[in-house]
């Protein structure tokens, strides 16, 4: 049994930021959780799914999904938790609009994590400006005990506003580890019933819905009322520091752990203070005030919009002339940078800046000499993909059937592993790179244009996962319209880039149990998509049919690469071929083939020994795909395969 479904009331464990909100879900009775998989996100549904408990867990199709399939456990009483990573509650976004409106039933918490410095995403757009544009209440931890704590009276506090609660966390709390002092499991309600025959105005046993907006939005203004004054108590808003500091940091999240440290590193625990904001949304405007009136300068601290800096302003500008003399620093002062991750130095070098003091963490000579035995330890290496990727062998053929063709065709890319098409390891295949599934929306606009003059081949990639995701509607869309390009599909058999976690293409669930798989070539066929599906490491046929296509004027053309990744757990460690070099038929630089194999190929497991001015296999992680010795001119890459 996991220690996250133990009782162990009071006991310490040392636990991911992830895991500390799971615990905080199970301590609050949580029946259903759905969500869509995203670093930093993805370890919660994970978790859920592992653990063995009456938790209804599953990876929905998308974000969207994910907070309806919730809703539903709290409109049918169970308490419920929508799971996503900053660029999917974009995806969310329409629906919860309506939710913010209509109420919930049962505590329902949309937990998003925030990836600052964008470490593993597209972009580093936050979910707090969805507390305002929405208006629900937001609440953020700072540490992994609160993770835990706030989790669980996020629900609580749901229940009682009957309106969702956005939980936010970001990466390095969601992946960090902490001491956790468990809490009691509390029992709950596991039967589900709908009501909905009461009343058409009554939110607990009437229809939901979101108009009238006069009584609706009406309503959610009380909530929000309500939330502000409970918010004014609540023991998350905490201060540290002198009664009568010269500057208080007012921060939230992990800033919060990144800020007590930069003002005991410097020495200034006597003079400056810390409040920390754990419900950032709505401000709790009297326990504010109170902050404000305590200096006469305030520092921000967060990530990574001046989300607090901004209304904490627009606050105190209501305020008159009581805070006239009030300062105000932070992002827009330029002490705090407008953009990525922050950490202690950051914060030490705004309080240098602002107490005019000197400070050293580090000699210059350390790190001079740190930097020179670094320059001469570590080679340089491109971003790349993995040894034995299908999507370096797609790329491959889809770059060089462009070139044959010569008419300065281009690919649409998508999010995902497969996005780094756009850099030399992916050959500078993709020309376009947005959002999940836009790859093939801004193909089936190109592929309208022919009216104006263009006759560039088009296509777009489109990951497995991303095709359920939001890959269909453009494809519906081009079909219907009769736009004309080919949509490459890249079939590595999962959700590879944050963790292999199924989809409804793979005959599993979330928890691993049997489920009805979705035939993605039988899906485009039926759309009326002419399609067809081969292996990316034949680089013949692949290329063959890419011509093939990319030849045709009229009508959607689909092509399936469907080839696990080298990752995944069905095939990591099992080669398919014994692959080396023939160095008889090696010429090295004097083949004129210009080393195709590892300058362009470039996959990790051929290397260039300078000695031998020859090719050489990696053995240690050559992943045996064998798809090298089809791009040899001189046939010198050898593949034998393995006999089981």
């Amino acid at each position: 049994m996991s220690i996250l479904t133990q009782s162990q009331e009071g006991s310490s464990h040392l636990m991911m930021g992830n895991e500390a909100i799971v615990r905080g879900a199970i301590e609050a009775g949580i029946s259903v959780a759905a969500g869509y998989p995203g670093t930093p996100s993805s370890e919660i549904i994970d978790t859920f799914s592992k653990i063995s408990t009456d938790i209804y867990s599953e990876w929905s199709v998308n974000e969207k999904v994910a907070m309806e399939v919730a809703a539903a456990g709290s409109f049918a009483g169970l308490r419920s938790m929508a799971v996503m990573k900053q660029p999917g509650l974009n995806v969310a976004a329409d629906f919860l609009m309506h939710l913010a409106l209509s109420g919930i039933r049962a505590g329902m918490v949309l937990l998003a994590a925030d990836d600052p410095g964008a470490l593993s995403s597209i972009n580093e757009g936050e979910t707090r400006l969805y507390s305002r544009l929405m208006e629900i209440p937001m609440l953020e931890p700072g540490n992994f005990q609160e993770a835990k704590d706030m989790t669980k009276w996020a629900f609580e506090l749901s229940e009682e506003l009957g309106i969702i609660v956005l939980v936010r966390t970001v990466t390095r709390l969601s992946h960090a580890s902490g001491n956790v002092i468990l809490g009691e499991i509390i029992p709950q309600n596991k039967t589900a019933f709908f009501k909905h025959d009461g009343d058409m105005l009554d939110p607990m046993e009437g229809l939901i819905m979101t108009p009238p907006v006069s009584v609706k939005h009406s309503a959610q203004q009380e909530k929000l009322k309500k939330a502000a004054t409970l918010f004014e108590t609540s023991p998350f808003n905490t201060y540290e520091g002198p009664d009568n500091p010269e500057l208080i940091i007012i921060t939230s999240s992990i800033c919060d752990l990144y800020s007590k440290e930069a003002v005991d590193l410097i020495g200034l625990t006597d003079r400056v203070g810390v409040f920390k904001l754990g419900t950032t949304w709505p401000l709790p405007t009297a326990l504010v005030e109170t902050i404000l009136n305590k200096t006469e300068k305030i520092l921000f601290v967060e990530e990574v919009q001046p989300f607090v800096e901004d209304n904490v302003k627009a606050f105190a500008a209501g305020l008159g002339n009581t805070l006239s003399r009030t300062q105000f620093f932070g992002k827009q002062s330029n002490h705090i940078p407008m953009i990525g991750e922050l950490n202690p130095d950051l914060v030490v070098d705004a309080l240098l800046a602002l107490f005019y003091l000197e400070y050293e963490a580090v000699p210059a000579s350390y790190t001079q000499k740190t930097q020179a035995i670094v320059g001469k330890g570590v080679p340089p290496r491109e971003i790349s993909f993995c040894p034995g990727c299908p999507h370096r062998a797609s790329y491959f053929s889809i770059n060089k059937v462009l070139k044959l063709d010569n008419r300065q065709g281009f690919v649409c890319g998508d999010i995902g592993c497969y996005s780094m098409g756009m850099l030399p390891g992916g050959f500078f295949t993709l020309q376009t790179l947005h959002s999940m599934g836009s790859g093939s929306g801004l193909a089936s606009g190109f592929g309208e244009l022919s009216k104006f003059g263009l006759k560039q081949p088009v296509l777009s990639v489109c990951g497995d996962s991303t095709f359920f995701h939001s890959g269909m509607p453009p494809l519906i869309n081009a079909i219907h319209n009769s736009s004309a390009f080919t949509m490459v599909i890249l079939d590595n058999s999962g959700t590879a880039m944050t963790g292999f976690q199924p989809h409804p293409g793979l005959p599993v669930d979330a928890t691993g149990e049997k489920a009805p798989a979705l035939d993605i070539a039988n899906i485009c066929a039926a759309m009326g998509a002419e399609t067809r599906t081969c292996d990316p490491f034949d680089l013949e046929e692949t290329e063959k049919y890419l011509l093939e296509f990319i030849e045709k004027e009229n009508g959607v053309n689909v092509l399936i690469l469907k080839q696990p990744c080298a990752l995944s757990p069905e095939i990591k460690n099992n080669k398919q071929f014994d692959v080396s070099i023939d160095a008889t038929r090696c010429a090295g630089e004097d083949c004129g083939c210009n080393r195709i194999c590892t300058r362009v190929f470039s996959c990790p497991g051929l290397i260039w020994d300078v000695d031998s001015r020859q090719a050489k296999i990696n053995d240690v992680i050559c992943s045996g795909c064998g798809v090298c010795a089809s791009i040899c001119p001189e046939n010198a890459i050898i593949k034998k395969e393995i006999q089981p």
